[in-house]
């Protein structure tokens, strides 16, 4: 098990890009089995879950080469439906929440799916019942084995296009129905889609290949199928989730960083949500420039009262970066409650942060209230071990601002969404090793 060893305290400057976006990655991904034609992809972010992703699918059959740094081009023109039987095909397949939306393009061009239960960040409960009941609304049939904790789904007579309103805006649930959509008989229509840029990502891509859906970048989409899609060639948008971190890592280190080619226009909420956290931000064409700020005070409400800042579904804030917003109040002046709606487990990371000396309430599962030292108490250093990826993001801030030396555990969950987050950091000026 790899760990972090950071000697914090120090400003940071420089020039920092941010890489493709991991969540929008896993879903593009999986959409190259909708089509026997090439399909290549660029700005795909070297990072562990979505490393893992490809190799499933070379697995599968799915042929894969490299083409360059993050370009691939796919092409599943002999996909090996029995592969999913194999032992292989559990283990892999069970290493990764990201391989949950293998289901809908399999289902929709080859009628049969199957998946161990995927794995992922343990933050609570991360049901898939949203995309199971918009398969069966599409005419597929599933069974879930709680023993081998293994889906299978099958599409006999093939799908057919149908009204659905999702119980849930589900990014993940509303690409896998897409993707089954597309190649289904008859017209679909999808309410409370979500509709993240990620999202309108895909949709795009399938358009680009022959698909017809509209209402993108709306809580609604239709989808006409078609009989088959063709090849296309697709990049990746920044992470939107790694601009916020270094939007989060600049203040609390006082640095004067620039984010190169945020896609700025796709960052929705987000640069308000930390001008509001008192953090100034000059956009600059389509970069981000962060100044370096002695202080930073967090607004509050019209009527005085204190500001909370809570997750939504797009264009609401992104559940994931509420740990980064967290970490950065904590050296704010003025007070914000932040309310994770959505996982009822991501918020207890906040106990590392309190041995670090950060003044914190956790009012329950989801809310924590964050009193702001403006700076006149700093973090110290400590030892600690990530959760999550988000977590383990918002604990290497901490620890980078902080006095003394920080060691942080388990980084691989880190690895799993932030491609050499170290190199980076280094290049900013940041004293970081990691060791075995």
């Amino acid at each position: 098990m790899s760990s972090f060893i950071i000697e914090g305290g120090h400003q940071l400057s420089g020039e920092v890009v941010p890489q493709g976006a991991k969540n929008e990655a896993l879903q593009i991904l999986c959409a190259v089995l909708l089509t026997p034609e090439p399909v290549t992809i660029s700005n795909l972010p070297d990072i562990i879950d979505v490393n893992k992703l490809i190799d499933l699918l070379a697995g599968m059959g799915v042929k894969t080469q490299r083409k360059g740094p993050g370009s691939f081009r796919f092409q599943a023109d002999d996909v090996n439906l029995n592969y999913f039987k194999t032992e292989e095909f559990r283990q892999k397949g069970g290493a990764l929440r990201g391989s949950t939306m293998i289901l809908g393009p399999l289902l929709a061009r080859f009628g049969t799916a199957a998946l161990p239960k995927p794995g992922g960040d343990k933050i609570g409960r991360r049901r898939m019942d949203t995309h199971f009941i918009g398969f069966e609304s599409l005419g597929a049939t599933f069974h879930y084995d709680s023993k081998s904790a293994f889906f299978e789904a099958r599409a006999e007579n093939g799908l057919k296009g149908t009204h659905m309103l999702l119980d849930e805006a589900s990014v993940t649930g509303t690409a896998n129905i897409v993707m089954a959509a597309c190649l289904a008989e008859g017209r679909t229509t999808i309410y409370n889609a979500a509709c993240e840029p990620y999202l309108q990502q895909l949709c795009k891509m399938i358009n680009r290949m022959g698909g017809k859906i509209t209402g993108i970048g709306s809580n609604l989409l239709e989808i006409e199928g078609v009989e088959t899609l063709g090849g296309t060639e697709h990049r990746c948008l920044p992470d939107m989730i790694e601009i916020g971190s270094f939007i989060g890592l600049a203040a609390m280190t006082k640095s004067e960083i620039t984010i190169k080619d945020v896609a700025y226009d796709e960052l929705g909420v987000i640069p308000r949500v930390f001008r509001k956290l008192g953090i100034q931000l000059e956009r600059r064409g389509d970069d981000l420039f962060v100044p370096a700020q002695e202080s930073y005070a967090i607004e509050t409400f019209i009527d005085g009262s204190i500001l909370t800042v809570s997750d939504a579904p797009w264009p609401g804030f992104t559940p994931d970066l509420l740990s980064i917003v967290l970490v950065t109040a904590t050296q704010a002046r003025g007070s914000v409650l932040v309310h994770q709606k959505m996982f009822e487990s991501r918020l207890f990371f906040t106990d590392k942060l309190i041995d670090m000396g950060a003044q914190i309430i956790l009012c329950d599962p989801h809310r924590a209230t964050v009193i702001g030292m403006d700076r006149q108490s700093p973090l110290r250093g400590v030892t600690m071990t990530s959760p999550d990826i988000r977590a383990g993001v918002s604990l290497l801030i901490a620890a980078l601002s902080a006095e003394g030396q920080s060691v942080i555990h388990n980084i691989g969950q880190i690895d799993r969404g932030y491609q050499d987050i170290e190199g980076r950091l280094k290049a900013l000026g940041a004293r970081i090793e990691r060791v075995d």
